[in-house]
């Protein structure tokens, strides 16, 4: 195989965006891998090594829409002075109601006692009931129903009562 050969083979690769290839003809094998990675070529008889740099991003078209990031969430709140987090003790399914369509077993402005249940989390098709360890108001529910949840995540906030 020869150098012409090979770049036609690079810029083939290129074209149809393939990030990797493996070509073994006779005793020349050739390893092209892309991506900020370097292109190695090996012979049986001796071994050369040809760095290839990655495709460079391809022009926008013309009349394209610029892709825009995604803002950047917003910060984790900074929790009032004397407010509880209520956090998910595993890692499943956040259900703010028994069953679809039934009402939520709270929602922000309602009243609860320790050992009162806030919310299901449904891990491994086990339904759990998370509740709440202190008495007071729920000031606010972090969570989404159906969203999936992990270990330690704040689910609801609680002002206790004094």
């Amino acid at each position: 195989m020869n150098l012409k050969e090979l770049k036609e083979l690079i810029e083939f690769l290129e074209e149809k965006n393939i990030a990797e290839f493996e070509l073994e003809r006779g005793d020349v094998k050739v390893r092209i891998k892309r991506a900020g990675e370097h292109t190695v070529v090996h012979t049986q008889g001796e071994p050369r090594f040809y760095a290839v740099p990655a495709a460079p991003a391809a022009p926008a078209e013309l009349g394209a829409v610029p892709v825009v990031a995604a803002p950047a969430p917003p910060a984790a709140p900074v929790p009032e002075e004397g407010l509880h987090m209520v956090k998910s003790p595993i890692v499943g399914t956040f259900y703010e109601a028994p069953s679809p369509g039934a009402p939520p077993f709270v929602k922000p402005g309602d009243m609860v006692e320790a050992g009162q249940v806030l919310c299901i989390v449904e891990a491994m098709k086990l339904l759990n009931e998370i509740e709440s360890d202190v008495a007071g108001e729920i000031v606010k529910k972090l969570a989404a129903n159906g969203q999936p949840i992990e270990y330690g995540q704040e689910l609801f906030v609680i002002r206790p009562k004094k």
